[in-house]
């Protein structure tokens, strides 16, 4: 019986390899398993490393986003993913993140609660724990700054009023916009996000700073105090 010999890379056309398809026709006519498949270098003993990648790929659905939640532990899992390669994976991922929240960094106008949403989904959708952000704005509703107040475990996060109000102070804001995220992709608002939503208002108030809105982040959606008639 005639078997069939399985080409590694080096050996495929040239025009097919991802390195030189990449130099040749640039990196939008890649694939992102061939795109991948740079980053890892090589396969196993039985795969080509974008036929890996594939593998890889095909157990998130083909959805980068669901790759991006992936731990190194995770993506050690596949036959020739070691630590190098599941952390070099996961760079590449988090720089694809932090390209899309610089271009909006550029002190972009909050017009909405969709604008913040924007603003902070690539920071907070895929953490597999709670974290609690606050946006700094001027009177043109522009962002100013932005800083991370606390980080919690998988299911809560505290936020000192004290720690956002004098961080406002010093970025002289007149008014914040505050978000924490949900791992569970639960949207609700707990009672104690309630709380200290009331807090914080109330607090803001006396420094004459306006609580803009309070986002409740998950991947895909969020829920606004402000649109729900709460602020």
């Amino acid at each position: 019986m005639e078997t069939k010999q399985r080409l590694n890379i080096k050996e495929w056309a040239e025009e097919d390899r991802p390195r030189e398809k990449m130099m040749t026709k640039g990196p939008a006519a890649l694939s992102d398993a061939e795109l991948l498949a740079i980053l890892i270098g090589s396969g196993n003993t039985e795969e080509t490393a974008v036929e890996l990648t594939r593998r890889i790929l095909a157990s998130c659905g083909n959805n980068l986003n669901t790759l991006g939640k992936m731990s190194i532990h995770d993506l050690c899992t596949f036959n020739g993913i070691g630590p190098a390669k599941a952390v070099s994976i996961a760079a590449a991922l988090e720089l694809g993140k932090r390209r899309t929240a610089s271009g909006l960094l550029e002190r972009p106008a909050i017009r909405n609660s969709n604008d913040a949403y924007t603003l902070l989904h690539p920071i907070l959708a895929d953490l597999p724990h709670e974290e609690f952000w606050a946006l700094y704005l001027n009177q043109a509703q522009k962002v100013i700054g932005k800083s991370r107040i606390s980080t919690g475990g998988l299911t809560a996060t505290l936020a000192d009023t004290r720690t956002i109000l004098r961080e406002a102070l010093l970025q002289r804001a007149t008014s914040i916009i505050v978000a924490h995220n949900h791992p569970s992709g639960n949207i609700r608002p707990s009672a104690e996000d309630n709380r200290l939503t009331i807090r914080l208002q109330q607090a803001a108030r006396t420094m004459d700073i306006a609580l803009c809105d309070h986002l409740v982040v998950s991947d895909g959606a969020y829920y606004s105090y402000a649109d729900e008639g709460k602020l």
